[in-house]
């Protein structure tokens, strides 16, 4: 489990395909406090540390969370969002947070606002994934808070500090991101379905 509050900025210094899983080297300041079959979020993707260097670890994405994540997109010396899974008795200080990536977004617009920003997604609808008003959301492992809610679109406010210690410093319009919907909201939703 994760909060959603980034603990780090990792880069990325190596990827090696195998088969069709990715090899993904990360340096992060994090490194020494890792320990090999430790869970890490990258983006909001939960992943499986199995190899530590001096500063920097290996991590393993498999094909479907290739397909189904933006970390098929990664480049060498892109940064990522960084989250150690979360330890029992600390404050959640976000939101429950599963590392488990239901879709990707686009990234549609980008408006700053006096010192803050506004970034709007788009996503699929068909996965039947939804938004409310002020509920929720992980997007690319950040714990945020919905505000304009619609269909298959939504915005988040943007402070300075998670700007500026995060990736969305560097998000652009057409960027795609991890989503990760609110876990209570997945549930109330499925059992409404299933009354339906």
């Amino acid at each position: 489990m994760f909060t959603g509050i980034i603990e780090d900025l990792g880069i990325i210094k190596k990827l090696y395909a195998e088969g069709e899983n990715l090899h993904i080297t990360v340096q992060t300041s994090l490194t020494p406090e890792l320990k090999i079959d430790q869970s890490v979020a990258h983006n909001g993707v939960c992943l499986t540390v199995v190899s530590i260097g001096v500063d920097n670890y290996i991590v393993t994405a498999i094909k479907e969370t290739l397909d189904k994540t933006n970390l098929g997109k990664l480049k060498i010396g892109d940064i990522v969002n960084i989250e150690r899974a979360m330890r029992l008795g600390d404050r959640l200080d976000g939101h429950i947070v599963q590392g488990h990536v239901d879709q990707t977004a686009e990234c549609i617009s980008v408006i700053e606002e006096n010192g803050s920003w506004v970034f709007t997604f788009r996503y699929d609808r068909s996965y039947n994934n939804i938004t409310i008003e002020k509920g929720s959301i992980t997007v690319n492992g950040v714990s945020l808070t919905v505000v304009n809610s619609k269909i298959n679109e939504f915005s988040v406010a943007i402070i300075p500090y998670t700007y500026e210690h995060t990736t969305f410093k560097t998000l652009n319009t057409g960027d795609v991101v991890n989503l990760e919907f609110d876990v209570i909201g997945k549930y109330v939703k499925r059992l409404n379905d299933l009354r339906s």
